[in-house]
């Protein structure tokens, strides 16, 4: 790997959000002290306005440590068979508790990474959308990239 194939910004180019429009995973870590990060996988989506959202449960350990402590990252690369690429986007994230903008988020993000014409993921969908979520937005202080 060469160095100079290694960026960094704050902000999110044409590129970067091309790349993260694809239907990839990204792994989600908080900040937690001492306690080492624990990066989650994750669906995710990279705004027009340059930040990152997710979903997640009102009451699940995301929500939890960003309570305590609001710097959040998350990691996403390319799969195994492609060339090496990979975008990290660190920054304060804040927990949005409208109910109804985390179902359209999540509506959207299984549009994108399932087929909703399949029967059994429709119905996925819709158990998911019966319950309550709220969303995750990270917004940029810290973007590292790396491809070859």
């Amino acid at each position: 790997m060469s160095d100079t194939a290694a960026t960094s910004s704050d902000t999110l180019t044409a590129d970067d959000l091309e790349f993260l429009g694809r239907p990839l995973l990204g792994f989600f870590s908080t900040a937690t002290g001492p306690t080492p990060p624990q990066p989650r996988p994750v669906w995710f989506e990279a705004t027009a306005e340059g930040t990152i959202q997710l979903f997640t449960g009102p009451d699940s350990v995301k929500v939890r440590r960003l309570d305590a402590d609001p710097r959040a990252s998350i990691v996403v690369a390319t799969p195994v068979e492609e060339r090496e690429r990979w975008i990290s986007v660190s920054g304060p994230a804040v927990v949005e508790t409208d109910n109804e903008a985390a179902r359209e988020l999540a509506a959207r993000l299984a549009d994108r990474y399932w087929d909703l014409d399949d029967p059994t993921r429709a119905q996925d969908l819709a158990e998911i959308l019966a319950d309550d979520w709220v969303r995750i937005v990270i917004r940029p202080e810290k973007i590292r990239r790396l491809s070859f």
